[in-house]
């Protein structure tokens, strides 16, 4: 199967148990590893795909949160997965960067593999505090409802197209998958890891929308305050997704950065 991202075509590769793209593969180009949230897609990494692809080795893991079995979904399983794939890979120093849940993932992985990790970069991650989507959902066959959480996501909700409002949709409403969800977000939330962000010591950029309901522009300042080497730039008129509401802001500062900790 391959995807289409601004008419580049790349094929989702699968193999040893993963499932990702990988933009630039057998290159030596620097690898940028990029971690998705909770409903994240492909999609949701489109600009910073189509921009860095070509310049870096850009290499997106789905994770496998709708197909590890039940019992083993949690947040630890998916860094596991995560540090087993880039062990696979034979990656040297990654640069991660992950959004909400997925920023939570890279944080773990962090704190686990410092050594694999060249940089990190983090927009509206969970890991300190979400204002999260609820325990359950009362309205799962609610389209509206559905809609309404997506657009909270954004500060535009022009956003939330329809195409991805049916997406989410499409995952909560069914059984198996909104189960997955809870249970990983749930997960997320019992690993607060406050007290350990201080051992981060790679270099961190912070990129927040100023509008995040979900992860409020006041988690970025914490995460700058606790984190010894972590830069925060705030985006204005922007939710939760900086790289999707507001991606030419996202990527020029992304841009600097990794020109910056590559180039070291």
């Amino acid at each position: 199967m391959s995807t289409t991202i601004h008419s580049h075509e790349y094929e989702l590769i699968s193999e040893g148990g993963f499932d990702y793209i990988e933009t630039q593969p057998n290159s030596d180009k620097p690898v940028v590893l990029l971690l998705h949230g909770l409903f994240g897609a492909l999609s949701n990494f489109e600009g910073i795909i189509s921009t860095f692809g070509p310049q870096y080795n850009v290499v997106v893991p789905i994770l496998p949160i709708m197909t590890m079995p039940l019992r083993e979904v949690s947040i630890m399983n998916l860094v596991k997965h995560i540090d087993e794939f880039v062990e696979h890979k034979g990656f040297d120093k990654v640069n991660a960067l992950g959004n909400s849940l997925g920023g939570h993932i890279a944080l773990l992985f962090v704190l686990g593999s410092m050594d694999k990790v060249n940089s990190l970069t983090l927009t509206g991650s969970s890991g300190l505090f979400e204002n999260a989507m609820g325990d359950s959902f009362p309205s799962r066959n609610n389209y509206e409802f559905i809609k309404k959480k997506t657009e909270f996501t954004f500060y535009d909700p022009k956003v939330a197209t329809k195409e991805l409002v049916d997406e989410v949709f499409n995952t909560v409403n069914d059984r198996d998958r909104g189960l997955r969800i809870v249970m990983t977000a749930k997960s997320a939330i019992r690993h607060n890891l406050t007290d350990r962000l201080h051992e981060i010591t790679v270099p961190t950029l912070l990129v927040w929308g100023k509008q995040d309901n979900i992860t409020p522009y006041f988690v970025g300042e914490k995460f700058e305050e606790l984190m010894p080497n972590a830069e925060l730039i705030g985006i204005d008129k922007c939710g939760h997704a900086p790289m999707m509401e507001l991606p030419e802001q996202f990527n020029d500062a992304l841009g600097s950065f990794l020109s910056r900790v590559t180039a070291a």
